[in-house]
């Protein structure tokens, strides 16, 4: 636990990626297996369940600390993070703790199990044999929420350095539903087996953002394929060995949720992978998103509801054919081969339909296509260059996402939270209202969009300008103004204000507009696309 305790502090400590890379290389090449690949887990999102609620992680701390509850309350407001907060408040102590990091998963694991008082006995045993920030690391541990600037992507950079593994195939090698509980990391990393490659997936390629003025930069339109950019949920469906398996780009099997797929058995062969997106499919119309999302959450799917909201897979790229990876040919290539699959079979009768793809002339023509999004329900166009393989993760250069303008909205600041990280001790955390016969009602919460001198200037004004307190939530004077942007808007009986909108974030602090001319919710209702 203190090398990985290490490890976590220096990834902590810096920005640049070429220190990160160095820090996981050298502990990768030092560890044990067990403890590099629990380290692999924990930071691909792959931890442990919690097996004590943060209620009860919260008062036995400020027993052990002696303080009162409140006091705990008020610090970890001020902190931000519960890990953090639990491991400045408790008291030193010149025990010490030689566990590695394996011992002590599996110490948590089998917490989950143990009574209260036992539970309760082990914390306070443990929190004691750690130093602070080893202390702080096992509390991210317990409470699940392990979240570092490290991404998939340089940690596999890191693997490869300290294995001589090639970045790709570690990347394929991590995908999946392996947990360290049900592999080793000589099988998951070291070793090839066949079997284990039946459900998995690829490792998704993802666009970048265009750039201003990218049409200058991107040369000959004739060397581009554009297609819409569909608004539903990125995913890989998998046909192998008689079965099927459905992928969600956060790597999450998502087969049980969407039964209809289990039709393609009758018409696509096995050794296919098909990239697309799950979309609502309603009486021959995509949906919205809002849609969807009726389904996500759901443990248990009724028929009722699949009758209410069918998907589709609206697809627009193959991986594997015939049981060959085929994401080295031309982009061209592999849509000539996906469109001939669909071409000759049944596919609008199982659930499988094919994305257009569309060439232009010029960019102005390219242009009012993207226009035609919203009608279409989509996000805008998508561009893929012709001669493209099928990349690992985000890469610049071949897949570009030219996206709609966003949705806007001018709205009145009535609520303001804490943030979080570096801005714990700031108010930057706000909730929105708009007019409704003369009354704001909320609409949507925002935390992004600002500069950090705007945010400190926010921040001051709601600290002299407070109506009520509840917990960490203020209500302050309506006063000002600020423009909202957000992809997506929907009706939503979940929300007061009868709407849902979809990554909202603040465009600009409109310093110019008295609050009596903030939209309304019916402007807001006006651009929900008919």
């Amino acid at each position: 636990m203190k090398d990985f305790a290490q490890l976590i502090k220096k990834l902590d400590s810096t920005n640049k990626t070429n220190e990160k890379v160095a820090a996981l290389t050298s502990y990768f090449q030092q560890a044990n297996d067990e403890d590099k690949l629990w380290t692999i887990a924990i930071l691909s999102h792959r931890r442990p369940k919690r097996p004590v609620n943060t209620t009860l992680l919260r008062l036995w701390a400020t027993e052990i600390s002696g303080i009162p509850l409140w006091l705990f309350e008020e610090s970890y407001h001020i902190v931000g993070d519960l890990a953090e907060t639990i491991a400045l408040i408790l008291p030193t102590s010149k025990k010490h703790s030689d566990k590695s990091l394996s011992k002590f998963v599996a110490e948590i694991i089998e917490l989950r199990t143990l009574p209260e008082e036992e539970k309760k006995q082990y914390l306070h045993e443990n929190w004691l044999a750690l130093n602070y920030f080893e202390r702080f690391v096992f509390n991210k541990i317990l409470t699940g929420s392990f979240r570092i600037g490290v991404s998939q992507k340089l940690m596999t950079r890191a693997l490869s350095k300290a294995t001589d593994i090639d970045e790709d195939v570690l990347a394929y090698k991590l995908m999946g539903n392996w947990t360290p509980e049900t592999t080793t990391f000589q099988k998951l990393i070291l070793e090839h087996n066949a079997e284990d490659y039946l459900s998995k997936p690829y490792p998704f390629y993802l666009a970048y953002a265009v750039e201003d003025n990218f049409q200058e930069d991107l040369g000959p339109i004739s060397e581009w394929s554009f297609e819409h950019k569909w608004d539903g949920i990125r995913s890989q469906v998998i046909i192998r060995n008689d079965e099927v398996f459905v992928w969600s780009r956060g790597e999450e099997l998502v087969t049980d949720k969407y039964p209809e797929f289990q039709r393609f058995l009758s018409e696509i062969p096995n050794g296919t992978v098909i990239d697309g997106e799950i979309l609502p499919f309603v009486d021959g119309e995509i949906g919205n998103f809002n849609a969807l999302q009726t389904r996500i959450g759901r443990k248990n799917l009724s028929k009722a509801l699949l009758q209410k909201t069918p998907v589709i897979l609206n697809a627009y790229d193959l991986l594997e054919w015939n049981g060959n990876d085929i994401r080295q040919k031309p982009f061209s290539e592999r849509r000539k081969i996906l469109d001939q699959l669909i071409q000759d079979c049944n596919c609008s009768e199982i659930g499988l339909y094919l994305s257009e793809t569309m060439s232009f002339k010029t960019w102005e023509a390219a242009a009012e296509e993207r226009k035609l999004s919203r009608e279409k329900r989509s996000e805008g166009l998508m561009l893929k260059r012709k001669d493209s393989p099928y990349l690992v993760g985000r890469k610049k250069g071949d897949w570009w996402k030219w996206k709609t303008d966003p949705f806007t909205i001018d709205a009145v600041l009535t609520y303001a939270m804490r943030g979080h990280g570096r801005r714990a001790n700031l108010y930057t955390d706000y909730t929105f209202a708009l007019w409704d016969d003369g009354e704001l009602v909320t609409f949507a919460k925002a935390y992004s969009g600002l500069t950090d001198a705007e945010f400190k200037q926010v921040d001051n004004w709601i600290k002299r300008n407070t109506l009520e307190r509840f917990g960490p939530v203020r209500s302050v004077t309506p006063r000002h103004v600020f423009e909202i942007a957000f992809e997506g808007i929907a009706e939503s009986s979940r929300h007061k204000s009868g709407i849902a909108t979809r990554f909202p974030r603040i465009l600009r602090w409109r310093k110019d507009k008295p609050i009596e001319e903030a939209n309304t919710l019916d402007d807001l209702k006006a651009l929900i696309p008919k």
